[in-house]
């Protein structure tokens, strides 16, 4: 049995390991950002210890009404741009010049003010290939990302998933961080993507927000996140949870909390009776806002779960 595990570590080792992650909005955004940093390049023949990963894989909702986004849906009938907007930003090599022109906000010009860069180049591309996954593909070639992304749906009124294959290998699935009930939960309810979460073996990772959302988790523990992923998908889909255990300023805290935020309280008996094993770090960013140290995620993560690391 020995010889047989370390024989799969080695062809682990030598494939590489391959992560999927979904969600949306600027958790999942600072998530990719972090992890792009450990993905080699696919012609590389061997993997680099410093980068294991040699398949990172973004299942964005697209779901958003507000905004430059929603203004494009309406007006254009295509599918919200903006959180594959933030992911390819976030995957690009070059934040720098090309990531900040897809960011750029249009201030003043009448039908252009309010529309963001990227967004507009989607659609344009949208219209030209007839497709919106043609679009983000090359959207993705002038960005030169590290990864790949696919919208979670393909049609404004339909939920679909199909993914290349029809299927997802993966050595490590991830949801979250983002909103609970407009980022992660809208892709399990499709039921092909719930599917094959739970066929998988790979390891099932939820990463838990920071604070908790006015309107939508206010007074939810870590458990409750949980429970509400489990309860919308009909099934276990969680193995693990990662979560901060690094105290948010006071200062931070009270500015949030007059907002009706407060930091997600981490239950640890009613998530060890929903079966989960949890894995707490300091993983805080304090700066105008509150988010994910994501270099520190991402070496969690890898630390945690890539071969020969665990």
């Amino acid at each position: 049995m020995t010889v047989k595990k370390s024989k799969a570590k080695s062809r682990n080792r030598a494939r590489g390991f391959r992560i999927v992650a979904l969600g949306g909005g600027t958790g999942l955004s600072a998530l990719l950002r972090g992890l792009k940093e450990h993905v080699g390049r696919r012609e590389d023949q061997h993997v680099r210890t410093d980068r294991p990963v040699s398949d990172l894989a973004a299942i964005v909702t697209v779901t958003d009404d507000g905004g430059s986004s929603g203004r494009l849906r309406r007006e254009n009938r295509i599918l919200p741009p903006g959180d594959i907007r933030n992911c390819m930003v976030a995957l690009s090599k070059d934040e720098a010049l090309l990531g900040r022109l897809f960011q750029y906000r249009f201030h003043a010009g009448r039908g252009l003010i309010g529309h963001n860069f990227g967004n507009l180049f989607l659609a344009a591309l949208t219209h030209i290939t007839g497709d919106f996954t043609e679009a983000i593909r090359e959207s993705s070639k002038v960005l030169a990302i590290r990864g790949r992304i696919f919208p979670s749906t393909l049609s404004n009124v339909h939920l679909v998933a199909t993914l290349k294959n029809g299927r997802r290998k993966a050595d490590l699935i991830l949801l979250g961080p983002g909103s609970l009930y407009t980022s992660v939960l809208p892709n399990l309810l499709i039921p092909e993507v719930a599917n094959a979460i739970a066929r998988s073996k790979a390891p099932r990772v939820y990463i838990a927000n920071l604070m908790t959302q006015p309107g939508e988790t206010a007074g939810y523990a870590l458990a409750d996140h949980v429970g509400a992923i489990q309860a919308h998908a009909t099934r276990n889909l969680v193995d693990f949870v990662v979560a901060n255990q690094q105290p948010v300023s006071p200062k931070v805290a009270r500015r949030y909390r007059a907002q009706g935020a407060e930091p997600v309280i981490i239950d640890l008996k009613e998530l060890n009776k929903l079966g989960c094993q949890v894995i707490l770090d300091n993983l805080l960013d304090e700066r105008d806002v509150i988010r994910h140290d994501h270099r520190r995620l991402a070496r969690l993560l890898l630390d945690k779960f890539a071969p020969g690391n665990s």
